[in-house]
């Protein structure tokens, strides 16, 4: 791990195009600006964790977990193929 000393207002640059900037620093907390492309995710570590740890689940449905469900709208809701008789 590269460890820097940063003051506040000062960068760090990641290849050509991260920045990361100490915006402040108020006792034991920094808080960073970051600049990056909008296809460079950026996350603090616990949310990308989830997101990795949630992805790994929904890899994991098995074919029955699925042919259970029939029809899911775009907005989540399920609903079975049901047709009224006329």
């Amino acid at each position: 791990m590269l460890v820097l000393s940063r003051t506040r207002d000062e960068t760090i640059m990641i290849g050509d195009d991260i920045e990361i900037t100490v915006v402040d620093i108020r006792g034991d907390k920094v808080r960073l600006g970051i600049n990056a492309p909008g296809h460079v995710p950026v996350h603090r570590k616990e949310v990308y964790d989830a997101i990795k740890r949630e992805n790994r689940q929904a890899a994991q449905i098995s074919p029955t977990d699925v042919s259970a469900v029939t029809n899911v709208s775009e907005n989540g809701s399920v609903s079975q193929n049901k047709r009224k008789k006329r």
